[in-house]
């Protein structure tokens, strides 16, 4: 006994599998988790912006302790002048130097996180 084609008909309701985008319209957190062309683009951005700022640090750190062994060489019976150099001369600009690396990437990774969040 064959039934109606409209009887046997069964819906099924569940999530949608694939949204589509309004067209001209992009999400970069979109992009980054699918990892196309344009999200690995904005992590080698991210990427970049620190890697310029652990260099900028690694330039001034060498800047700065570069010179200590010729100064130490300078004066050989000058212990006491090696210890204020290491103790006070050195410790505060390295202090600084930190805090402004670590302020300047979590700068970043804000930026970063704006730029993804379409903000």
């Amino acid at each position: 006994m064959p039934q109606d084609p409209t009887e046997r008909r069964v819906v099924v309701t569940g999530p949608p599998r694939r949204i589509r985008r309004a067209p001209g319209h992009y999400r970069p957190r979109t992009e980054i988790d699918e990892q196309t062309t344009l999200g690995h683009t904005y992590v080698r951005s991210l990427m970049r912006t620190q890697l310029r700022a652990a260099l900028t640090v690694c330039a001034v750190l060498v800047l700065l302790v570069g010179p200590l062994p010729l100064v130490f060489a300078a004066a050989p019976d000058a212990r006491r002048l090696r210890w204020a150099v290491l103790g006070f001369c050195l410790y505060a600009p390295l202090v600084l130097l930190a805090r402004w690396y670590v302020r300047r990437a979590e700068r970043n990774e804000r930026d970063f996180v704006r730029l993804v969040e379409d903000r």
